[in-house]
């Protein structure tokens, strides 16, 4: 998870979703699902976020729009527009009914508190993270799978080989797959500092 800053409202997302949203809600309050009115808003949310998944910080060409605090947790938030996150769909079916407190938010996030292992592209928290939320990291890696599943492996190991083969630059990894650059970075870092063998 990287940090990412709140998304401005659309203009229209007032009037087209929240609106009726909030009317259809007062007519069905005991739905077991809201009526989507949020997902033609999917594109500007995408754009907000980098068009990066908002949990695996990773290049998310097909999204779904994730409500960090679930319908079942509080119904009014439903069509609230600060309450979604551009999420992956298998990640966000992850998140089904996790109260919101256990969850780190996407926009509570400070950069540097999780970091990409290499070679094994393993995802970690660090320990730049605060101790009392040590452990509420550490949960949302295993509940989310965002550890070393395959599913999220997979495209880390493509993102770091096309960098590898020369086919995107660390710039444009920065836009991809931001942890794995920066993991890269640190790496190079690291070897700068080490001494130089005598000839």
């Amino acid at each position: 998870m990287i940090h990412f800053d709140p998304v401005d409202e659309p203009n229209a997302f007032h009037n087209k979703a929240e609106v009726p949203g909030q009317q259809w809600l007062a007519e069905h309050p005991n739905a077991q699902r809201p009526k989507d009115y949020w997902s033609q808003f999917k594109g500007e949310l995408a754009e907000g976020f980098h068009n990066l998944c908002a949990y695996s910080a990773l290049y998310e060409p097909v999204g779904t729009v994730d409500h960090f605090i679930s319908y079942n947790e509080a119904p009014n938030l439903a069509y609230a527009w600060n309450n979604d996150r551009y999420a992956s769909g298998w990640i966000n079916s992850s998140k089904n009914n996790i109260p919101s407190n256990e969850i780190l938010d996407p926009f509570a996030v400070e950069d540097g508190w999780f970091e990409i292992l290499l070679p094994s592209l393993q995802l970690q928290v660090s320990d730049g993270i605060p101790a009392k939320i040590r452990a509420k990291a550490e949960f949302v890696l295993k509940r989310l799978h965002l550890q070393h599943d395959e599913r999220v492996l997979r495209q880390r190991r493509e993102w770091y080989r096309c960098y590898q083969d020369g086919e995107i630059s660390l710039e444009g990894l920065h836009k991809k797959a931001p942890l794995i650059a920066r993991a890269i970075e640190r790496q190079t870092f690291r070897s700068s500092l080490l001494p130089t063998p005598a000839p």
